[in-house]
């Protein structure tokens, strides 16, 4: 299938969606040509889910970059917390930049239907990102506590706790797991400032991209639906929206 072929599938849903591999070359070129950065100076980070399929598709080029070092855990909320985020930002050459890349990923199949991906060596379909279909089951059946957090499943916990604070919204959607997904990411993007803001970073440029990141059948590749791209300066905390760029 062609790569217009894929977008146009991508793109009923997200309509501003290119691949992680063009979405990683975009970042690398505004990095050489704008920051006068190379990608060997520039400390990585993720905080993306940890569902293997994230892995399998990670486009080769990040790899270009230091790192990555991984902030996320269920559906890519930041769990690394301040102390993740500081030991990060303890690790960034003097002169270069730090990156993060973040948000909550979803599957969409070959046939256009949301929440599911066919995985490599599977013949059915199964659910992406299966921590948000199962904090949504247990939303749609009224099986969310409020505050209910349990050690042993404090990450989906978490998770069910972001879906319960949206919940008309998200049963009233007509994609609820749509909607749930954009509710995953307005939590992960505001915790991910937060820790941003709390954090000292000794480099040049504090780098935030923060998506939906796009699953798809394992012949069909993964995609980023792009919601911030911002350069900070650490020192003035000066913001610069950059999302023209990409």
């Amino acid at each position: 299938m062609l790569k217009k072929e894929k977008l146009k599938i991508i793109r009923n849903w997200y309509p501003n969606a290119i691949t992680t591999i063009d979405s990683v070359n975009k970042i690398i070129d505004y990095l050489e040509n704008e920051l006068n950065t190379e990608p060997c100076d520039v400390m990585f980070a993720d905080s993306i889910c940890s569902d293997d399929v994230n892995s399998i598709q990670y486009p080769a080029r990040a790899r270009e970059f230091l790192g990555p070092f991984k902030l996320g855990g269920l559906d890519g909320f930041p769990f690394g917390g301040l102390t993740g985020m500081a030991a990060f930002a303890s690790h960034v050459p003097d002169h270069g930049a730090v990156f993060i890349y973040y948000g909550p990923h979803i599957g969409i199949s070959k046939s256009g239907t949301i929440g599911e991906i066919q995985r490599y060596g599977q013949s059915k379909n199964s659910g992406c990102c299966g921590a948000a279909k199962g904090a949504l089951n247990k939303l749609t059946n009224g099986l969310i506590a409020e505050g209910r957090m349990d050690d042993m499943d404090y990450q989906m916990n978490t998770i069910e706790q972001i879906v319960l604070g949206r919940k008309d919204k998200i049963l009233n959607d007509p994609s609820p797991i749509f909607a749930a997904t954009e509710a995953i990411y307005e939590a992960t993007d505001k915790r991910l400032n937060e820790l941003v803001s709390k954090t000292k970073f000794n480099c040049r440029y504090v780098i935030l991209m923060g998506a939906v990141l796009i699953n798809s059948d394992s012949d069909m590749g993964s995609f980023t639906s792009t919601k911030r791209f911002d350069v900070i300066d650490p020192v003035t905390g000066e913001r610069l929206d950059a999302m023209d760029k990409l």
